[in-house]
Order: C-alpha cells, then sequence, then structure tokens
C-alpha cells in the first residue's frame, strides 16, 4: 500500500488554491485570461540604459560593467564627446554597446560596477529569439527612448510594472554595509521617473512618502557619523580610548560593549578633549 501514498499527496494538491496563472505570452484572444505572476522588486530582468533628466546618456563608456562581467556578455567602446553637441556629461560617451543575452546570467554586477547607474535591469525577462542576432542587444534596443521608457521590441512581452523599481538593490543597499547610510539618497535621477525614493530599511516600514524612516532620507554629513573625513573608521591604533599604545579593555577601543562605534558625540568629544 506504500505507492497510493504517493497517490494521496496528489489527491490532496488537487483541492488546495493554485498558485499558477493562465499566461499565454501576450497571444491571447480576445476573452482568454493572460496573466503575469507578481514580481519581486529587485528581480534581474532585461536591461535598459537610462539618461539624465535633462536628456543627456549616462554612459560615458568606461567599460567597467564590461570587464566585470562573469560571462563576458557586454562589449563596450567609447568614443570622445562632441565639445558642441555632448551626448553624455565628460570627455567621453559610450559609442558602442551590446549584451548578448545568449551568455547573460543576470547577475547584476554590471549595475554594481557602473559608476553613474547608466545600466540598471528591468523586472521584464519574458523574451525569447527565433535567431542568434535578436539575442546581442544593441545600443539602439537598450538605450531609453526621449521619455525615459524602455524601447519595447516585437519579441518582449511587457506590461504594466515592468520598468518600475529597476536599479532596486541602488535604492536599498547601503555603502559599504554600513546600516547608517541606509535611506539616504545616493544616486542621481533618471528620465522619466526623477529620482526614484529609497527602499525603506530592513524591518522598517515604509513611511507615506515611500521612504524610510533613516535620517529622513538625507545623507550624513560630510565627516561621516563617526566624526571623520569621508567616514574613514578610526586607525588600527584606536583614536578613541587607548593612550600610549596601551592595549584597549575589554569594551573594545571605542569604550562601549562589544565593540559598538561611538556615537557622533562621543567621537567628537574623544577627538577634542584627547582623553
Amino acid at each position: 500500500m506504500g505507492y497510493l501514498n504517493g497517490f494521496a499527496v496528489t489527491l490532496r494538491q488537487l483541492f488546495k488554491p493554485r498558485v499558477t496563472t493562465d499566461y499565454r505570452g501576450g497571444r491571447a484572444k480576445p476573452g482568454q485570461p493572460d496573466d503575469k505572476r507578481p514580481k519581486p522588486e529587485r528581480l534581474h530582468g532585461r536591461h535598459v540604459l537610462n539618461r539624465y533628466p535633462d536628456g543627456m546618456e549616462k554612459c560615458i563608456g568606461c567599460e567597467l560593467c564590461a570587464g566585470v562581467c562573469p560571462a563576458h556578455c557586454i562589449y563596450v567602446r567609447g568614443a570622445d564627446n562632441d565639445p558642441a553637441h555632448p551626448t553624455a556629461p565628460g570627455e567621453r560617451y559610450g559609442y558602442v554597446y551590446e549584451i548578448n543575452y545568449l551568455r547573460c546570467i543576470h547577475c547584476d554586477l554590471c549595475v554594481e560596477a557602473c559608476p553613474t547607474q547608466a545600466i540598471t535591469e528591468s523586472k521584464l525577462f519574458e523574451f525569447s529569439f527565433t535567431n542568434r542576432d535578436d539575442a546581442v542587444y544593441t545600443k539602439a534596443e537598450l538605450l531609453v527612448d526621449d521619455e525615459g521608457r524602455p524601447r519595447k521590441l516585437d519579441w518582449e512581452d511587457w506590461r504594466d510594472g515592468d520598468d518600475e523599481n529597476t536599479s532596486g538593490w541602488m535604492r536599498a543597499t547601503s555603502p559599504s554595509g554600513d546600516r547608517r547610510y541606509a535611506g539616504a539618497v545616493a544616486w542621481s535621477g533618471e528620465l522619466g521617473y526623477g529620482v526614484r525614493p529609497p527602499e525603506p530599511a530592513d524591518g522598517e516600514p515604509p513611511s507615506a512618502e515611500g521612504e524610510s524612516s533613516s535620517h529622513d532620507g538625507e545623507p550624513p554629513s560630510a565627516e561621516g557619523e563617526s566624526g571623520h573625513p569621508d567616514g574613514e573608521p578610526p586607525s588600527a591604533e584606536g583614536e578613541s580610548s587607548s593612550h600610549d599604545g596601551e592595549p584597549p579593555s575589554a569594551e573594545g577601543e571605542s569604550g562601549h560593549p562589544d565593540g559598538e562605534p561611538p556615537s557622533p558625540d562621543e567621537s567628537r568629544a574623544d577627538g577634542e578633549g584627547g582623553g
């Protein structure tokens, strides 16, 4: 009777709510359902090349995305800007930009490496090709249009919301993993979307404005919250409580249990008073 237990599992599933949707890939006939499942906000989908709010391209042709790509699917070549009619801010711009989606693994490392947030990923992953040439996306296909919206190709099934929440990791991740920077705006605006609001910090509910409650979305001061320029941590010798090379106490160099970093007021007081 042991084999009947397997059939019992199948029979029990027949009476449970279905989690699948009736998806027809955008080819549904009138009256037929064609629904996509909801997607996570940080889904890694098809890439887009963004523009600044004034319409200038963000890509500066630095080729960092191509260098960091583990699948070697990105090809970039930069060119000098025309001083009279620049394409992007600075001296250079991305003259050639190609992504081979037969190789791409959507790891998002290119997004993380980009210094200008030029390349981000949308939530679209429902696209397929009938030939290899279509799988190599060119700059003309990746660059957003004059309204800042992704260009929708014939073999792609775009729906409302697929172009929202791009670069979600950028708006949720704090620099160097420092939670004190969570919610701080550290990215530029995008054509058609403006400056996207930061995601709420882990464990914090979003406020009415869609921003986290830490620092009210304001970046830390120029000196950083630790009281050091550029937010650098104390030196190896310790700058808070150790003197003349003496080893730190059991409570840590900052004088706090568990080695917690000093607050802004305490670090400044230590620096001024010298112990």
